[in-house]
């Protein structure tokens, strides 16, 4: 499964997620900061990613997911902090096992940790 990392999260969380087997890579990675959601959303698509992990809740207001076959993460952390955030990391990586599965049956959809 290949997961990009919005911008707003911590760039060293991508290291959490070692062991997972998965193709994780940031948004600074692909070069695409400050791209704006509907662009990022598009870019994800094309370039075969299937996850968004974010910390933007209006997300899934402001997109439609169901039309591509990504799936966003939304991680309810207190703060965009990496400390905040690492406090979620099993819960994200079962989370994202959970994914996986989904992926193989449907489109796109929207879950949060």
């Amino acid at each position: 499964m290949k997961i990009l990392i919005d911008e707003q999260l911590p760039v060293k969380l991508k290291y959490r997620f070692i062991d997972t087997g998965y193709e994780i890579l940031t948004v600074r990675d692909m070069d695409w900061l400050g791209t704006k959601n509907g662009s990022l959303l598009a870019l994800m698509s094309a370039n075969n990613f299937d996850v968004l992990l974010t910390n933007d809740k209006n997300l899934y207001y402001q997109q439609k997911v169901s039309d591509l076959k990504i799936c966003i993460v939304n991680i309810n952390s207190k703060t965009n902090r990496y400390e905040d955030v690492f406090e979620l990391i099993n819960p994200i990586k079962s989370k994202l096992a959970e994914v996986e599965i989904y992926l193989q049956h449907s489109k796109g959809g929207y879950f949060i940790v």
